[in-house]
């Protein structure tokens, strides 16, 4: 029997709905169709993350470990394989084998148990970040990913409505956040995004000392990809040392006024999904670093 973590069930009932519902009950057929089909064997307990199940695994033909990854097709996940081709393991995790249908993929094994968040020192941490984040947006995108112009378009025609449903201070917040994306907007760029680039999604590898996981792929400018590493362990109280990790994601992206446009962007992505959820504030903890960034661009 393949165990399904609760969290993992309510995150899909909450995000999903129905859909959610019926991706949950699918996945016991599902994971022993593919542990049948490529020939797998199960070595562990179920892993999860907000939105897929994962099995460690061997493949029987000639013991690689490896990891089945399991996940509900949206416009962020469907992208996944893709990207994973392109970087062909540079930086990132290998993709192994995909079924286009269910989206369902066999990966590199990696050591789940060391994430990059274990270490410690978090100047260290970031460094790693940004080397990887500087071999990931090195790639041009490949067709058929979504577009960051195509994303950034939608939220600025949202602000308006989103605005009037939260208080002075954070309509002002989210405003502030969409004059940013305007002057950028024409020029979204065209590198391979990462777009969930965080601690927890960086493991230790064999090949590598540190490999990217979980990557939900879009084409666009380097600086919408900064925002996760920077909330890590982020501190209000210390404004410098946010602004030391911005600066050393910023140099690996190049241009560090348009990476705080569109790190400014992400905020009011995340600002404009907390509105359509129903909170009656945006996050404080983006909403800090949105001001900390906007006084330091002056």
């Amino acid at each position: 029997m393949i165990h399904v973590p609760e969290p993992l069930v309510a995150s899909q009932v909450k995000y999903n709905g129905e859909a959610g519902r019926a991706f949950v009950a699918g996945l016991p057929d599902l994971a022993e169709e593919f542990v049948d089909r490529w020939g797998l064997r199960v070595t562990g307990p179920s892993m999860y993350g907000m939105a897929s199940l994962v099995l460690p695994v061997v493949r029987n033909s000639d013991g690689t470990r490896a990891a089945l990854k399991m996940q509900i097709l949206d416009d962020e996940t469907e992208g996944e394989p893709i990207g994973l081709r392109v970087w062909d393991g540079d930086g990132v995790v290998r993709l192994l084998d995909h079924d286009a249908g269910t989206g369902t993929m066999l990966l590199e094994r990696l050591d789940e148990a060391r994430p990059l968040s274990s270490v410690t020192d978090t100047r260290e941490a970031m460094r790693v970040v940004a080397e990887l984040l500087a071999r990931l947006v090195a790639v041009p995108a490949p067709e058929g990913l979504r577009g960051l112009g195509d994303i950034a378009a939608g939220m600025l025609a949202d602000v308006p409505g989103a605005a009037e449903r939260l208080g002075a201070d954070d309509a002002g917040v989210l405003r502030d956040c969409a004059a940013a994306v305007r002057e950028v907007v024409d020029e979204p760029g065209d590198r391979l995004l990462h777009w969930d680039l965080h601690l927890d999604n960086v493991l230790a590898a064999d090949r590598e000392p540190w490999l990217a996981i979980d990557p939900k792929p879009l084409a666009g400018d380097p600086g919408f990809d900064l925002l996760p590493a920077l909330m890590d362990r982020f501190d209000p109280a210390d404004p410098a040392d946010l602004l030391w990790r911005f600066d050393l994601l910023a140099e690996v992206v190049g241009d560090r006024g348009r990476a705080v446009a569109w790190t400014l962007g992400r905020v009011l992505q995340n600002g404009l999904w907390d509105v359509e959820d129903g909170e009656p504030r945006l996050d404080a903890e983006q909403v800090a670093v949105a001001r900390v960034l906007r006084a330091a661009r002056g």
